[in-house]
């Protein structure tokens, strides 16, 4: 299997999810980015005398913030020997980079705040999600199942889980040919699938068949759900209206092209009011000079 010849992230038998948060709506617009999904921590502090440790995870932090305004995965270790921090974050493909940098700025902070200075954290938002551990820790399967939400039990009507089933049943060819990324909708049912920027397009399906297999069986006749592995995620939402038909990033760049476009209407119309306008005046003062040579011609008769 390709996964167990590549260093993989955080060992996740050693941390406890003891942070139970209540499922997000998923069925929310994706503005929702930064809503918390669950957090990972290791139950080992780092000792740190000397500070190295602290320095090496600031040092990282503010590297993964600065390069999430350029691109939406990055990986890098700070500190070295045994008081390195090998760390990476990723956001969703189908946020803009605004957004990705406004999803990871917040992680540093939340890490800090739900996890402390521990030897190994991970914290997930909806949008994107950060993670990092100290030197010398065994590597683990990038299929290790992380966590899942599901929402509402069914509401569909009859035949939902199979029409879920269909537009999930993609979702893993999807992500070879999209190079890690894939979403797309069948009967209302919108479905997203990733992979971590490292990892292969062969080990990415495979990844997401398994999250696939995970969702269908835990989430049952719920209406929309996630399904987080290691090293990739699932999710699927009903949308009784109909699946947007853009994401509230694209919805918000969308909306801004329209402004500006709803903008130049407005300035051309006001355009072609002064112009008119003046071009109205302008004939007023030639039939006003007309008028007056007429008038002058008449008195001198």
């Amino acid at each position: 299997m390709g996964f167990t010849k590549k260093p993989i992230f955080l060992p996740f038998f050693l941390i406890l999810f003891t942070h139970h948060l209540n499922p997000p709506n998923l069925t929310e617009s994706a503005s929702d980015f930064t809503t918390l999904v669950y957090k990972g921590c290791s139950k080992q502090t780092f000792t740190d005398p000397n500070g190295q440790y602290s320095q090496a995870l600031s040092s990282l932090f503010g590297s993964l913030v600065e390069q999430s305004t350029k691109t939406k995965f990055y990986k890098v270790t700070t500190g070295t020997g045994q008081n390195s921090i090998t760390g990476l974050f990723q956001c969703r493909e189908d946020l803009t980079n605004s957004d990705c940098y406004t999803c990871i700025s917040m992680l540093p902070v939340l890490s800090d705040k739900l996890c402390g200075k521990t030897i190994s954290a991970r914290i997930q938002l909806l949008g994107c999600y950060l993670l990092y551990e100290v030197a010398g820790f065994s590597q683990t399967s990038g299929m290790q199942f992380l966590y899942k939400t599901c929402g509402a039990s069914n509401s569909a009507g009859k035949g939902f889980e199979e029409r879920r089933d269909t537009a999930l049943s993609v979702v893993g060819n999807g992500v070879v040919s999209g190079h890690g990324f894939y979403t797309s909708s069948y009967q209302n049912v919108y479905v997203m699938g990733q992979c971590e920027g490292d990892v292969g397009d062969s080990d990415c399906g495979e990844c997401v068949k398994i999250a696939v297999q995970r969702a269908q069986v835990e989430c049952g006749s719920s209406i929309s759900g996630q399904v987080f592995l290691q090293k990739c995620f699932i999710s699927y939402n009903y949308y009784p209206n109909g699946v947007p038909s853009r994401s509230s990033s694209s919805a918000a760049s969308s909306s801004s092209s329209y402004s500006s476009f709803s903008s130049g209407q407005n300035k051309g119309k006001t355009i072609a009011i002064i112009v008119g306008g003046v071009a109205g005046v302008a004939l007023l003062v030639i039939f006003l000079l007309f008028f007056r040579s007429l008038k002058k011609k008449h008195d001198d008769y």
